[in-house]
């Protein structure tokens, strides 16, 4: 098997996965996303440090699912923009927010130009990547974030991936991975990021989360 073709397989599982359990995913996670207070403050510190770096720049929501994210981000009075592999996802998207952009495509070959963009969120969307193409996920958002551009990024903690099969009855599989904040933060500092932050919140077990949450907040190197 080439690279392209292990690229493309991953990539398709993940497609057809969402593409068949969006309606019951987004019916499940309605408060999820930004309904939780640690995860609203996150966000509001990335918002933030998107405003520092100047008025007028997009920030992208790469892998942003039915768009909660997304939204929530536009609220803060950020220009925001989604994009996810899924149709099937970015048609609740679009229906659910329908004065914001919402495009296919794969956040590991972004149709941007280099440095274009305020600030990069990749909310729980960098768990289906496998761990040996982080760096190059990873190096893909330092190229089209502009110099001191913030990155926010979301995921499970642990060491073991969870594998999820036939989800809502569907006939589809797919592993999340859990990670290591530690681990996560030597990448990206690796791929040419400045840590800003590293936030680790407890299970919310009402929403049937099983191990910490945690959000790491990093600055492309100016």
């Amino acid at each position: 098997m080439t690279d392209a073709d292990y690229a493309d397989s991953f990539v398709t599982t993940t497609r057809t996965f969402y593409d068949a359990i969006a309606e019951d995913y987004a019916t499940l996670f309605q408060e999820a996303g930004a309904g939780r207070p640690m995860d609203r403050a996150v966000m509001s510190a990335f918002a933030e440090l998107v405003g520092e770096g100047g008025a007028g720049r997009e920030v992208a929501d790469l892998g942003c699912g039915p768009g909660r994210v997304t939204g929530y981000l536009a609220s803060l009075g950020l220009s925001v923009f989604g994009l996810d592999l899924s149709e099937s996802m970015l048609a609740i998207a679009r229906r659910e927010n329908p004065g914001l952009r919402f495009e296919q495509g794969s956040m590991l070959e972004l149709d941007l130009p280099d440095g274009s963009l305020g600030g990069v969120v990749s909310w729980y969307s960098s768990i289906h990547t496998p761990v040996d193409r982080l760096p190059s996920l990873f190096a893909e958002f330092h190229r089209v974030l502009a110099p001191n551009g913030p990155l926010l990024i979301a995921f499970q903690v642990g060491d073991e991936p969870r594998h999820h099969d036939q989800p809502f009855g569907h006939p589809v599989a797919l592993d999340f991975a859990r990670w290591q904040p530690a681990a996560i933060a030597e990448l990206l500092t690796a791929a040419g990021f400045a840590l800003i932050s590293r936030t680790v919140r407890e299970p919310d077990e009402a929403l049937g989360e099983s191990t910490p949450q945690a959000f790491l907040i990093a600055r492309r190197a100016g």
